[in-house]
């Protein structure tokens, strides 16, 4: 089945809603719109205005949630949200000012990652404040991950054997398989020390990197919340950190690496002393890779059959890691 925004008449209502909604906002369009990219889960029109490029963004149904958090984000952090012009929550539509340059467009050395260490405060306040809002998080459709059901769900993903059982290189055998279950009672044990490390379940960015951070003069812009989750708050370093290691070839206990993950930690010093938080680091970066197998199955699950083979891998490659990590711990 086709995607929707591949069709004809869906890119004509879409750009029938951008240029009424540049009208309300008294946006002359200076250039036609254009189709910028098409991805499996969304797709991203711009067109050029007397203020600046104007981009829309829709998501794929199983995630418009995107929409509705995006405008409450905006309204309560407005210091590092991208300003929403326009929303469309019903159909997980977005108009957008031009957010400016990729935090990825500044990253080029190793050296250059103290951006990142500047930015990582920044957000762990984000997510302590978002922290009493976890109802309201829930409400607006976002996926939950928290530690008290994340071992639970991850043993019904084990009984889905065709997203377990792929057949490529990543794939996990039934063995492993076996072995992964038989790893859920450690997985449940983990998670409970998670949930009673004192650290609040809130939310998390379950893509946090590089390309969904903004710089301008007066700070960053944080985008693109359409994988995010109520969870705990260190899960969302589990990409951020993996994304500059891969970029520059960085081994994890690489110093800026370090740095970076100290910057976050120190902005929790509240909750628990330097040892404790970095127990607790390495507890939820475990638990983080079954969580991101369950996002990412969601996402599969929905995908056209003829696009599920570009992506099938993800799921068994995060459970895979996970367990090759857990019986390295125990051994």
């Amino acid at each position: 089945m086709p995607l929707p925004w591949t069709q004809p008449q869906w890119l004509e209502e879409a750009q029938d809603w951008i240029r009424q909604q540049a009208d309300r906002l008294g946006l002359s369009l200076l250039t036609p719109i254009r189709q910028e990219h098409v991805r499996p889960w969304s797709t991203v029109l711009t067109a050029e205005s007397q203020r600046g490029r104007l981009f829309f963004k829709a998501s794929a149904p199983y995630l418009a949630h995107e929409a509705a958090l995006t405008q409450a984000l905006a309204a309560w952090r407005p210091d590092c949200m991208l300003p929403v012009l326009a929303a469309d929550v019903e159909r997980g539509w977005l108009l957008l000012p031009d957010a400016g340059t990729p935090l990825r467009a500044h990253l080029h050395t190793p050296a250059d990652l103290r951006r990142w260490e500047d930015l990582l405060p920044l957000f762990a306040e984000v997510q302590m404040e978002l922290a009493a809002r976890a109802a309201d998080l829930l409400r607006l459709g976002i996926f939950d991950r928290r530690p008290v059901r994340l071992a639970a769900d991850t043993a019904a993903l084990l009984e889905d054997g065709g997203a377990l059982i792929t057949g490529g290189e990543d794939s996990l055998t039934h063995e492993q398989v076996a072995r992964l279950r038989q790893r859920l009672p450690a997985l449940g044990a983990l998670c409970a020390e998670l949930a009673a490390s004192g650290l609040p379940d809130t939310l998390h960015h379950d893509d946090f990197h590089d390309a969904n951070i903004f710089v301008h003069s007066q700070g960053c812009w944080f985008t693109d919340w359409g994988e995010s989750a109520l969870a705990h708050p260190f899960f969302s370093l589990l990409v951020t950190l993996r994304s500059v290691e891969n970029r520059l070839g960085l081994l994890p206990s690489a110093p800026e690496c370090v740095r970076m993950r100290d910057a976050y930690l120190e902005a929790w010093s509240g909750f628990a002393p330097r040892p404790a938080l970095l127990e607790i680091f390495a507890l939820s970066q475990r638990a983080a890779m079954p969580a991101r197998a369950l996002t990412w199955h969601w996402v599969i699950r929905h995908l056209p059959a003829d696009l599920v083979p570009e992506y099938q891998d993800a799921v068994p490659a995060y459970l895979g890691e996970f367990l090759a990590l857990e019986e390295t711990h125990t051994n």
